[in-house]
């Protein structure tokens, strides 16, 4: 009987286990190990003896991008490890000519768990699409050139990459096509906006190509988007509409092509992907599809999340900018508490969106406030939900006081004929919001534009809490272009000043106490000056 008590034991801990590992919870897992590690370095990282230290910058006359732990310069020409403590040049291409310009690039990485055909599909690649309509899959380390597929002839010229399901499937946009102005003056009339290319990625495989036409979609077509498996097309009097569009690629699929097999398409003898012949344009919506949603928005903003689906938008008036109102995608009833207005006063608008954390809750940023709501039921009333705070970050400003009367020395009552802007100079006001998916941590750029300051912040993200700030170094101007990245335990700020100058300031995380000043302190030190292929470095 204990044998047999034994055995059946041993058996439901055996089902335990299988089902703890099938909801991704086993001790050697390398996905536990890994959280642990991000664990500890959030604990680390939050200590008060660990600072980051502004440890180099470089300079640039292009645009600066910044993908997990690379930095690439001379449109992607250049490609720099953002690791180690002294720039490290991964590659160094010759400068390209104007026909070989990369107009946009997405990062691409391996998936796990997938057998793959390419040993080189198993390493992080750069897909990047030129001005001469080719597409490029190339080595994140190396610039090395994997893929090379050619899109389309003169017909049209594609521009833009994005993800439909991030790192599954990706969709080209062309630019919108416009007629030669002669060819307007005598009524010639263009019936494509758009080009769509879709792709699945790793190993890459073409889906179909497609156009949005003004005959189906209106005259009044300004863009369009795919996100999500939703066709989002948008309009000029602020009309957003949803389509499905997997239902419209299945319906409209006229015929499916591979990559490097040879076709026979309405007259054209060639190869998939290969030059003078392209894709194939091979869906074709010969009717309007059926709507899944439309809304009215002011400059067709639009957003969708939250649980259940809810979305925003703004009512379509100019005198509504800066208010936000949230709908149920069910039914398009306004929750509870769904009208969000900051009655910001400030040169700059408040901005509001999902939280990227997939929690459903909603971040609005005003000038020196951040709000943290989250949608719930409402009491007695478990159709509706209402919008509820969850947590609020304010600005540091416990020294300003905004006093309409004042009394001089000799004791005149003088009153100010108005007030300060939200968004004053003289006071702290956030520029930037972002979220550290793999830290759980919100970060925040605050600056006080009269003395260039600035600082980022390190909030819980589940109550808001301030862990840590971290001082930039660098003077912060509010005229020029920003982007401050966060990244596990490197801080990078990309600085667009006029006349195309770009800065790059790569800060790393250090936790010896004894340089606590240097890493701290706005005085300016003595810097060091250093080339590396061919590029000047400051220490």
């Amino acid at each position: 009987a204990r044998r047999a008590a034994s055995r059946a034991s041993g058996a439901h801990n055996v089902c335990r286990l299988l089902a703890r590992r099938a909801h991704g919870f086993y001790a050697r897992d390398a996905g536990v190990a890994h959280r642990k590690n991000l664990g500890l370095l959030r604990k680390i990282m939050c200590q008060e003896s660990t600072k980051f230290k502004n440890v180099w910058t470089t300079h640039s006359a292009s645009p600066i991008a910044y993908e997990r732990g690379r930095i690439y310069l001379d449109n992607y020409q250049c490609c720099i490890s953002s690791i180690a403590q002294e720039p490290r040049i991964l590659y160094q291409k010759p400068k390209c000519s104007k026909s070989e310009k990369i107009e946009d690039a997405l990062l691409l990485e391996c998936p796990l768990g997938e057998t793959l055909p390419s040993p080189s599909d198993y390493t992080s690649s750069l897909i990047v699409l030129t001005v001469q309509n080719w597409l490029l899959r190339l080595s994140a380390d190396s610039g090395e050139i994997l893929e090379k597929i050619y899109l389309a002839g003169s017909c049209c010229k594609f521009r833009y990459l994005s993800w439909d399901t991030p790192q599954e499937v990706m969709i080209i946009k062309s630019a919108q096509n416009k007629l030669p102005a002669a060819a307007r003056q005598v009524s010639i009339q263009q019936s494509v906006l758009f080009y769509l290319a879709v792709f699945q990625v790793l190993p890459l495989s073409f889906i179909g190509m497609l156009e949005i036409n003004k005959k189906i979609f209106g005259n009044s077509v300004t863009d369009v988007a795919v996100s999500n498996g939703i066709l989002i097309v948008m309009y000029s009097m602020g009309l957003v509409r949803l389509y499905n569009f997997q239902a419209i690629s299945q319906q409209f699929m006229e015929q499916p092509f591979d990559l490097g097999h040879e076709f026979n398409w309405n007259g054209q003898v060639g190869v998939v992907g290969k030059y003078p012949f392209g894709l194939p344009c091979n869906i074709k919506i010969t009717d309007t599809p059926p709507l899944l949603f439309e809304a009215s928005s002011l400059e067709n903003a639009f957003q969708i999340g939250g649980f259940p689906w809810h979305y925003i938008i703004t009512p379509n008036k100019k005198k509504h900018k800066g208010v936000f109102h949230i709908c149920s995608l069910k039914d398009n009833t306004l929750a509870k508490n769904g009208i969000q207005d900051m009655k910001c006063c400030s040169l700059e608008p408040d901005w509001i969106y999902f939280h990227p954390d997939m929690s459903g809750r909603i971040i609005h940023v005003g000038p020196n406030l951040i709000n943290v709501l989250k949608l719930k039921e409402v009491k007695n009333n478990i159709n509706q939900m209402e919008i509820a705070e969850d947590f609020t970050i304010v600005a540091n400003r416990e020294n300003s006081v905004n006093n309409t009367v004042t009394v001089t020395a000799s004791g005149r009552v003088v009153k100010k004929r108005f007030n300060l802007l939200d968004d004053d100079p003289e006071q702290e006001t956030f520029k930037i919001v972002d979220y550290e998916d793999e830290l759980d941590l919100l970060s925040t750029v605050a600056v006080t534009q009269t003395d260039g300051r600035a600082h980022l912040d390190l909030h819980c993200n589940d109550h808001g809490i301030l862990l840590k700030s971290i001082p930039l170094l660098e003077s912060w101007d509010v005229t020029y272009s920003h982007e401050v990245y966060f990244d596990k335990d490197l801080v990078l700020h990309i600085e667009q000043k006029p006349n195309r100058k770009f800065s790059c300031y790569v800060y790393q995380m250090v936790c010896d106490t004894a340089k606590d000043d240097e890493c701290s302190s706005h005085e300016k030190t003595e810097r060091v000056f250093c080339k590396k292929g061919g590029r000047i470095f400051e220490y």
